[in-house]
């Protein structure tokens, strides 16, 4: 099995090709929009009703709020109203003001604005 090394949890993981996206997103949020690394959580496990999830990676506030909400698609896997339907039912529990959306290929962005997610263009800066 071909292993990744996971820069946030400090381990090899199983390559598989959302564990490639998973940390090609991590490296551009880090490097490109300097989100720290220790401002990032990834498959930490988390309670949607009564049942157990696992999200793919959270980026926390200066103040440890989830501030941005990642789900992460193999390649192959297409962004669709359905993935934006997953991770708005994870935000229920995590209240992040915004939700990305990628693939590798695609990637859309939203913001949180009461009940509602309006689509945005710009990566926000971390506060």
């Amino acid at each position: 099995m071909q292993q990744i090394f996971d820069v946030v949890r400090r381990k090899y993981v199983a390559r598989t090709p959302e564990e490639e996206v998973r940390q090609r997103t991590i490296a551009i949020l880090q490097k490109d929009f300097s989100y720290p690394l220790t401002r990032f959580s990834v498959e930490a496990e988390i309670m949607v009703g009564k049942v157990k999830k696992r999200y793919d990676i959270i980026i926390r506030d200066s103040e440890q709020k989830p501030f941005m909400l990642i789900e992460c698609k193999a390649p192959n896997v297409a962004i669709t109203e359905e993935t934006l339907a997953q991770a708005t039912r994870y935000n229920v529990t995590l209240e992040a003001k915004y939700i990305l959306l990628t693939n590798g290929k695609t990637t859309l962005l939203f913001k949180k604005e009461k009940q509602n997610y309006i689509q945005i263009k710009t990566i926000p800066e971390l506060v």
